[in-house]
């Protein structure tokens, strides 16, 4: 069911939901822009929305930031006693983190606005994936070289702690293990699918898969529920469910093709198993991971260009007491559009 949609100012390729309480209804939405000519450039933009699904402007512009061309945003994760911060990997090469404050006119609270509260350059190379540790003092950045960094951040401030030579090529995919956050796994243009203990400097490598994807490795995500569970995305249009119980060798457990690359994965904030695809050239698909066999529940298709950018928003949506259909931010990249829509399934916990 469509909600609402609108246009951003550049290619869109990345849409990411608050977490924290009080911030549920804010979407972070990201662009990467590449101005072609004798002095290319890579420009980008946040845009931040108000979202109700209730309200009859339910997809409201609230803030926008202009920056670097942007590959990848994150927000920090909930259960710490920072605010939410807003990570962004970028084709300049920088780590940058960004507060969201609420904006307040005439004592009022209206809105809410990005704040840069710290910066580093990482790489003469384009920062392409970045991803969270749960306690929220490291983050892990995939790099067009082939090389991941593992940075700290304290207090605004990032320090890198190290790099190293992971792929041959570029990283797309990075992953902490929320189970065992010494762990980050990566996946790159080599369809290399690979484990790092973090512990050491440089990384341990815990191990490597090179033969099952059979094309580039575009994005990993950890179970938040089961411990045992991982999954990957790839260029080859499928989404993989790996049994990470004997961690020197995980096992493929079973798999779903989803017709197109599979660049992103989310899973849902209150359903087990269950999982929003961005599937590049064929939309947006929500498979039920958690049976033997993966199952493609619906799929979403009012996209006319590359599927990049998908979340679920957070908290739980409720109708008379009950909990309904969630709600859904896609977007694409060449048309640049954003979409709020809820899945015609019945969502249920």
């Amino acid at each position: 069911m469509d909600v609402a949609h609108c246009y951003l100012d550049g290619n869109a390729d990345a849409v990411e939901f608050c977490s924290h309480d009080g911030f549920h209804h804010i979407l972070a939405a990201a662009t990467y822009t590449l101005q072609e000519g004798e002095n290319p450039s890579r420009s980008g933009s946040i845009s931040l929305f108000s979202v109700d699904a209730d309200e009859e402007e339910c997809l409201k512009l609230v803030h926008r930031m202009r920056t670097s061309g942007i590959f990848d945003i994150k927000w920090s994760p909930i259960g710490t006693n920072t605010g939410p911060l807003l990570a962004q990997a970028d084709a300049d090469g920088y780590l940058r983190i960004h507060s969201l404050q609420h904006r307040f006119i005439e004592e009022e609270t209206r809105g809410a606005i990005l704040a840069e509260v710290s910066k580093e350059k990482v790489s003469s190379s384009m920062c392409l994936c970045l991803d969270w540790n749960p306690s929220v003092t490291l983050i892990s950045l995939g790099i067009s070289d082939g090389s991941l960094s593992i940075l700290s951040v304290r207090e605004a401030e990032i320090e890198i702690q190290h790099t190293w030579e992971a792929h041959d090529f570029e990283v797309w995919a990075t992953s902490f293990d929320t189970h065992q956050p010494q762990l980050v796994y990566s996946g790159a243009d080599d369809c290399k699918f690979k484990c790092w203990d973090t512990r050491e400097s440089p990384s341990n490598l815990v191990f490597q898969n090179s033969k099952t994807h059979k094309a580039g490795v575009c994005c990993i995500a950890k179970s938040p529920e089961d411990p045992n569970t991982l999954l990957t995305g790839s260029y080859d249009k499928y989404l993989r469910v790996w049994d990470m119980r004997l961690m020197s060798r995980p096992l493929d457990r079973s798999s779903i093709g989803l017709e197109g690359g599979v660049w992103r994965i989310k899973y849902h904030p209150f359903v087990p198993g269950l999982v929003l695809a961005s599937c590049m050239h064929k939309g947006f698909a929500v498979v039920k991971t958690q049976e033997d066999k993966p199952e493609k529940m619906e799929t979403y298709d009012k996209h006319n260009s590359l599927a990049y950018g998908g979340d679920w928003q957070k908290g739980e949506s409720h109708n008379d007491g009950q909990r309904k259909g969630s709600l859904v931010a896609t977007c694409s990249f060449y048309d640049r559009l954003l979409r709020l829509w809820m899945p015609e399934f019945q969502v249920i916990a």
